[in-house]
Order: C-alpha cells, then structure tokens, then sequence
C-alpha cells in the first residue's frame, strides 16, 4: 500500500470515528432528555442519524472502493451506490432543518398549530425514502456496466452524467440554493428588527434595552446560519464540480491528479463530522444535557431530573405567560415541551424572562414582529 493510501485511509478512519463519536452524542441526549424532543431537534437527530451512518458505512465503504473491493459488478455497484445514498440522506436532513426553521419564523401560527413531532417524523420518513431512491438510481440500472479489469472503483462503476445532471444539479445544488435562500430570508428578518430596536433604544426606554439584549442573542444565533451554509458549500461543491470536470471537459488540460479527487470525497464526509457541532453542540439545550451527562446533575442548576434549563421559569410565572398569550400573540411563545415556535434554541435565558417581558415581547407579536428566531 502506497503513502497516498495510507494517508486517505487514515484520514477516512478518523473522519468516521469523529462523525460517530458527535452524532451518537446529540442521539444519546435526545433519548435521554425528554425536553430535547422537541420538532426542531426531531429534525437534527434525523440528521445526526444520517451523520453517524456515514461514519459507520460511508468510511470504511469508501475506503474498501478505493482499494478495488468488491470485485463483483453488482457489489461494487451497491458499495458506490450506498455511499451516495448516504451522503444524501444527510443532504436532505440539512434541507428538513432549514426549512423547519423557515416556516417556524415566516408563519409561527401555522407553525404553532400544525407542526407537530408527528408531523415532524412523517416529513423526515419521506425525505429518507426520497433520499434512499435516489441513491440506489445507479443500482436499478443507470450505471456503465461490468469492470473490465474486475477492480472496483467509483468511476468506473458509476455514470457520471447521472453524477452531474441528476444528483448534483438535481439534488445537491437545488438544496444549497433552497438553504440560502431561506438563511437569506431570516437575515432580511433579522436586519429588519435590528432597525427597529435601534429605533426604540434612541427613546432610552430601558424596557426596549432589554428586548435589545436579548434580540442581539438571537442575531448572533441567526450569524450562525450563515456558516452553516457556508461549510455545507465548502464541503460538497469541489466533489462535484470535479464530476462535472470530468464529464464536461474532455481536454487534457482539464486533467487533475487523483489527489485532489480523494481530498474533495474527504471534505464531503468531514461535513457529516462537523454537523454536531453547527447544529446541536452549539445550542444552549444540547450543551446542558451534555454537562449533565459527563458531569452528573449538579453541573446544573435544576430541580427538574428529566432535564430542564439553567435557569428555570417558576409555574406561577409560566401560568400568567400562557394566560397573555392568545392566538393572535402566537408568534412568540412556547409549547409545553418548552419548544419555542420559531423552531430554534429556546435557550435558558429566553425560557426564563419574566411575565413583564413575554408580554413586551406578544404586543411586539402583534405588530408582526418576530423577536425570537433561534
């Protein structure tokens, strides 16, 4: 076995044990605590699912293609087949997130209503069906055929057309376009509610001070969109606009060693690994549970053994919320598993503000303000 071999071998074994490491953690905790079960974290495991079989199957697949295994057609076929499969079913579940998230801040009443963790399951369960079918394209017939020299490799096995016109403008481009049109919008929200709380911090209310406050964690959260789709973009578009390289170009100038090949197919399955930590490490909910897990139950302030926040809202104060929050104040709220309706980190802080602030924030709702998109 050559260096190169080596080198890309080892590597894979890495970015799979780090991937199974970071999914099986966000898996473990939302199995553990049941106020992580809530419809936005039913969408990040689905993808910290799909995360970890690409660290348990995605690896050690690749590597064995690279190696020329297995030597039958149809093996090698499903082998390459599955790693595709795979890697789109995470793609999908990235997509699930996003637009869980969209319709949570462009419609919460809908969102409020309608977006249940049942709903939640059957979206996910046609996204991997959908996912699933796709992949296996190649094994329903649209491959090139037998090896001639029965030494498995991807390109020898898998058409690049379908590679480029179907599964990259189709199905991985579409999505990175979807995902930055929808982080676009809640950029456009986010710019829009800043110049409204500049506007109200000009007054020297100090009640407006305090929605300032907690807004600015909310535009950090919102930032944080933004290297979501970034890395989404910097992991999977070299792949394959090398595919695209080589099926459109037929000139030798356009020839680029194996090298760079293998570092692009590393930097797609890195994104299963640093997935966890954009989507789920990150968040206040996930980073508790996880204190609790490694440093037992007073690495938190909590009376609540199921797993609650930090800081936590007494009843007298979550009745008199419920009470102020009428249908038509719906946009900012939070349901009884403590899911805030604009579907993103109903963080201990917010879960925590007092009767005076919900009802700031509801009359804010009503104007067609939306505060809180975390």
């Amino acid at each position: 076995m050559d260096l190169t071999s080596q080198i890309y071998i080892s590597l894979e074994v890495i970015i799979g044990v780090a991937a199974i490491f970071g999914n099986a953690l966000v898996l473990v905790a939302v199995m553990k605590y049941p106020r992580l079960r809530t419809v936005t974290n039913f969408f990040i495991a689905s993808l910290a699912i799909a995360d970890l079989l690409v660290g348990i199957i995605v690896a050690p697949l690749a590597a064995l293609s690279y190696l020329g295994l297995p030597r039958d057609y149809m093996g090698c076929v499903l082998t390459n087949s599955v790693l595709v499969m795979l890697t789109q079913i995470s793609i999908f579940s990235l997509v699930g997130v996003a637009v869980e998230r969209f319709i949570a801040i462009r419609n919460p009443f809908f969102y409020q209503t309608h977006m249940t963790t049942r709903v939640a399951t059957i979206i996910i369960f046609v996204t991997w069906v959908v996912a699933i079918l796709i992949g296996l394209v190649p094994v329903f017939g649209w491959n090139l055929g037998p090896m001639d020299d029965n030494v498995c490799a991807f390109v020898k096995v898998i058409d690049m057309r379908y590679m480029v016109y179907f599964n990259f403008f189709g199905f991985v481009l579409s999505p990175l376009i979807i995902m930055f049109l929808i982080y676009s919008y809640i950029f456009y929200i986010v710019r829009q509610q800043m110049t409204k709380i500049f506007a109200l911090e000009v007054m020297g209310n100090s009640e407006n001070k305090k929605v300032k406050s907690k807004f600015m964690r909310e535009v950090k959260a919102a930032k944080s969109l933004a290297v979501v789709i970034g890395i989404f973009a910097v992991c999977w578009l070299p792949l394959h606009i090398l595919n695209s390289i080589t099926l459109i170009c037929d000139d030798p100038s356009c020839a680029y060693h194996y090298t760079i090949l293998l570092a692009a197919i590393l930097l797609s399955h890195v994104n299963s690994a640093i997935n966890p930590f954009l989507y789920a490490i990150g968040n206040s909910q996930f980073q508790i549970a996880f204190k609790r897990m490694f440093c037992g139950k007073n690495a938190v302030m909590s009376n609540d053994d199921d797993f609650t926040f930090a800081t936590k809202s007494k009843p007298n104060q979550r009745k008199s919320s419920d009470s102020v929050t009428s249908k038509h104040d719906a946009a900012v709220t939070y349901d009884q598993n403590g899911r805030d309706n604009a579907g993103f980190d109903a963080s201990d802080e917010s879960m925590a503000g007092s009767t005076s602030e919900n009802n700031s924030a509801n009359e804010n709702a009503k104007n067609g303000e939306i505060f809180y998109i975390r």
